[in-house]
């Protein structure tokens, strides 16, 4: 039997789904072989997940990023609304790259794909797949920050979306 790295009630955040509450630890037989399993409930949806012990680090299942490097994230995503970026790439692409990396078990590139979206949706208009990468992305990275800060989501939502909206155009007379 694998050590579990986790116990009930820890807080944990598994990559693409968000911050989640370690149920409990059960045993389950798969196959032939009896398997330690945590019990994740996901708390922005109430889903239930269950993650092998064993597998836990390698599906990227951690612990919430640390105060200090939360607070430098959402920093980096109020100073960054001004920052230029590349999109010479089709939507296609760019849709693909930025599901592979949404995936991430860091928060930081999750949150460097949501600056991005944003930035983008500041120009142009978003594909649809675009938008729910910037939804999801968006819950990603306020779920966990207003976990780690002790803020509200819904304030860092609505202060991200006001920060990186199109810039208004003022009428000449």
């Amino acid at each position: 039997m694998v050590m579990p790295m986790f116990t009930p009630d820890d807080l944990v955040v598994y990559p693409a789904h968000g911050v989640g509450k370690i149920e409990r630890i059960d045993q389950r037989n798969v196959g032939n072989a009896l398997c330690e399993l945590y019990i994740v409930r996901i708390r922005a949806n109430n889903v239930t997940l269950m993650v092998p012990v064993g597998n836990a680090a390698t599906v990227g299942l951690r612990t919430l990023t640390p105060p200090g490097k939360a607070a430098a994230i959402l920093e980096s995503l109020y100073t960054g609304c001004d920052k230029r970026v590349f999109i010479g790439q089709n939507w296609n692409r760019r849709f693909r790259e930025y599901t592979e990396r949404i995936k991430s078990s860091d928060l930081s590139v999750v949150a460097e794909v949501l600056r991005e979206l944003m930035l983008i949706g500041r120009s142009k208009e978003l594909s649809f797949g675009e938008k729910r990468l910037q939804e999801q992305s968006m819950g990603l990275v306020a779920g966990e920050l207003a976990e780690v800060l002790h803020l509200d989501e819904g304030t860092i939502r609505a202060n991200l979306l006001e920060a990186y909206a199109p810039p208004v155009m003022e009428e000449k007379p």
